[in-house]
């Protein structure tokens, strides 16, 4: 891995910048053009990997240092906490800490909370916390029951329309015209959306996107405290612009009033949310706008091997529509490295079994699990993997899972190091212990850090893993600000917190591809790519279908040096080979022509670890027919709504087994048997080792280690003394 291709938390540079120019070191010329383009609008068509974020926080930088910019007249504004968090370390870094970097609910929220009570008198109503919960409430007051995934898909109809400022009277006949594909009737939508309006208005409750609705609709009306924001913020900096909506844009505008003092910073390529609202059109668009705009395209990728440029650029080539016309063609700075893989397999399981072993071999060849990731289409499809990565013994972390900064361990080491920040000199445990790294060993380990980590890969590895972190931020910190002392460190975690910016915890990375968007790993897995699944069943139209391939593309380029695309022929085990792979892989992988190949052709590509299983029927539902598709069912052999005939005096007995196993061996409960495995053993009440190893979940290794307590214990008598548990 080179310097250019992986910036650490706090890159160095606030020492090294003891000029303006000094801030330029280091950027190639595109960037150093973003960089010094101060005045005027300008548009930066960044394509993945080639170093946006640097040029723009060294744009801020160089405009600060060379004076003509003050910080706190600048605003910049991204799209998620982690971004924005990012952004101000490097700015501290490069010696423009005055400047604010927001996402712009938060940028929203700060005004709106200063000048509600002039605007609009009181105290600004609460937040919503669980808008799902609020939205439940509407469909029942309407006499309408949304099961659970109903529910997610009618909150996102009502954020889509809030954020395309589509009132409820008018959502039918909007999402019509865009073509939405509503989980309910349209009308019943509109229904459950008025009666969500009314349940906060009743309740004194504004939601997220009220926040930004609110501010718009005072700076609107307000021209005073329009002129009073514009005084303070003289400049704006807007990235990943090609995900704005309607009402972003809208703010956008309000707070720029009759000024064209603004530097976007988007690729359209990279446009896959527009079921949110979000629209490439305004960076389309922008030297429409702006007839005498700079534009200044970065196409130098830092961070990507050629080979993977080669795949992003092939996949981009086949696009079609407005985004594909604006595409850039990425040129790789890094030295050639391994060309992506293409592996086949006869079913879900094998397919995670075999990266899960691929996994493996690269963390033994020195690759850190937390370089690594599994990216997939939708979250229903993580549980295979976890259970696969689990079984392999390999730590892993779900992105979207429990929050870092709300776990226990680090709570407690937060606590730790803020007590020892206070006491300075007279802590014992800082004793002949100067530099910052060090201090911050030496705290943690009162709270259990160790600096050898323990062996397995459970939820104590898991904590391990968390106060490494801690560690690591320490460290990058104290490079980045020389003479940073504990007290220092502990205000940059407080902040860290509020903003929610975790450090990066060591395991690998279990995500959907839009959750991956902005993040990078040294070896990416791609997997379920068949058609149905990437392109989603449900994208119809020509538009819907591109931004499907801009997911990929978006997947592919997270990738830094290996990159492997996976998928298989069918759902479980015995099931028929009826899918084929990603119409997008047509003409890319080795082997295949522009056309898609009939369904269960060999693709090429290494040979396949499964694809010689027997094939059997599809999984039914033991109690209706019907065939079963969901993982979860798959493991109950039935619908989740069918009768159970689970025994659950002996599900209660297994669970306890099961506790205790893993209390034993140091493993997440979930790592012995899921829950789902359980019940099915529940249910089927096997007798022997054939009847056992049918159960899905449950596998020759977990038959070896498990087996025979298991039996025993639905043979109604007391497990054995664990010998073999570790075979």
């Amino acid at each position: 891995m080179t310097a250019a291709t992986h910036f650490p938390s706090f890159p160095a540079g606030a020492e090294a910048a003891e000029s303006a120019d000094a801030v330029l070191l280091g950027l190639d010329p595109e960037q150093r053009e973003v960089a010094t383009t101060l005045r005027g609008p300008v548009c930066v068509l960044a394509g993945a990997g080639t170093g946006k974020t640097r040029a723009i926080t060294h744009r801020i930088a160089y405009g600060v240092r060379s004076g003509q910019l003050m910080p706190a007249s600048v605003l910049a504004v991204t799209f998620t906490n982690r971004a924005a968090g990012e952004m101000r370390g490097r700015l501290r870094s490069l010696g423009a800490g005055g400047v604010q970097a927001r996402t712009f609910h938060s940028a929203a929220l700060r005004q709106l909370q200063y000048f509600w009570p002039r605007a609009i008198g009181g105290d600004l109503p609460r937040l919503v916390e669980r808008k799902v919960q609020l939205v439940a409430e509407a469909g029942a007051r309407c006499r309408l029951r949304l099961d659970r995934g109903e529910l997610r898909d009618v909150t996102g109809e009502i954020e889509w329309a809030k954020v395309t400022q589509t009132v409820p009277s008018d959502y039918p006949a909007a999402a019509l015209k865009a073509g939405r594909e509503a989980p309910r009737d349209m009308a019943e939508i509109a229904q459950i959306y008025a009666t969500y309006e009314q349940l906060k208005r009743d309740r004194a409750m504004i939601d997220f996107e009220d926040v930004l609705l609110l501010t718009v609709g005072i700076l609107q009306d307000r021209h005073d405290i329009a002129e009073q924001i514009r005084s303070q913020y003289q400049h704006f900096v807007v990235d990943e612009y090609q995900d704005v909506s309607p009402l972003q844009q809208r703010l956008l505008e309000l707070w720029l009033g009759d000024r064209d003092s603004l530097c976007v910073v988007g690729d359209a390529s990279q446009t896959i949310y527009s079921f949110t609202g979000a629209t490439p059109d305004h960076l389309l668009d922008f030297r429409t706008r702006y007839p005498n705009a700079t534009l200044v395209k970065l196409v130098r990728d830092y961070r990507s091997t050629p080979q993977v440029v080669h795949l992003a650029n092939g996949l981009l080539a086949q696009a079609r529509g407005r985004a594909a016309e604006h595409r850039l063609e990425l040129v790789s700075q890094r030295e050639p490295g391994p060309a992506p893989v293409y592996a086949e397999y006869a079913d879900e399981p094998a397919e995670a079994e075999g990266v899960a072993a691929r996994i493996r071999q690269l963390i033994s060849a020195g690759v850190p699990a937390g370089e690594i990731a599994v990216l997939y289409r939708i979250n229903a499809q993580s549980e295979v993997y976890e259970q696969a990565l689990a079984d392999a013994g390999v730590p892993y972390q779900l992105r979207g899972a429990e929050r870092f900064f709300e776990r226990a361990e680090v709570q407690k080491a937060l606590l730790a190091l803020r007590g020892a920040a206070r006491s300075g000199g007279n802590d014992p445990l800082l004793d002949d212990v100067v530099e910052l790294g060090s201090q911050v060993r030496a705290v943690l380990s009162s709270t259990g850090w160790t600096a050898e980590p323990p062996a397995g890969s459970g939820a104590v590895r898991d904590q391990w893993e968390s106060l490494a972190a801690l560690v690591r931020l320490a460290e990058d910190f104290a490079r980045a600000r020389s003479g940073a002392t504990l007290a220092d460190l502990a205000i940059e975690l407080e902040e860290r917190r509020a903003a929610q910016h975790a450090p990066t915890v060591q395991g690998v990375t279990l995500a959907s591809l839009h959750a991956a968007k902005g993040l990078e790993w040294d070896a990416v897995f791609l997997v379920g790519l068949t058609d149905g699944m990437v392109p989603i069943t449900y994208a119809k139209t020509d538009e819907q279908i591109e931004e499907e391939r801009r997911l990929l593309y978006v997947g592919v380029t997270r990738a830094r040096h290996h990159l492997t695309l996976s998928w298989g022929l069918s759902r479980s085990p015995g099931g028929r080979a009826t899918r084929r792979p990603s119409r997008f892989l047509n003409g890319l992988r080795p082997g295949s022509g522009a056309l898609a190949p009939r369904a269960g052709a060999p693709a090429a590509g290494p040979a396949a670890p499964g694809r010689g299983r027997a094939r059997r029927s599809p999984a039914r539902c033991r109690v209706c027919g019907r065939t079963l598709t969901e993982a979860g069912e798959l493991k109950l052999l039935r619908c989740e709504d069918c009768p159970s005939d689970m025994d659950e005096g002996l599900y209660e007995r297994l669970r306890e087994w099961r506790a205790a196993r893993a209390k034993e061996q140091g493993l997440p409960a979930y790592c012995v048997f899921t829950d789902k495995t359980l019940m099915a053993i529940a249910e089927a009440a096997p007798g022997e080792d054939g009847e056992l190893a049918s159960i899905p979940g449950v596998g020759v290794r977990k038959l070896d280690r498990y087996g025979a307590d298991v039996l025993a214990i639905c043979a109604g008598q007391e497990p054995g003394d664990g010998a073999g548990a570790d075979a």
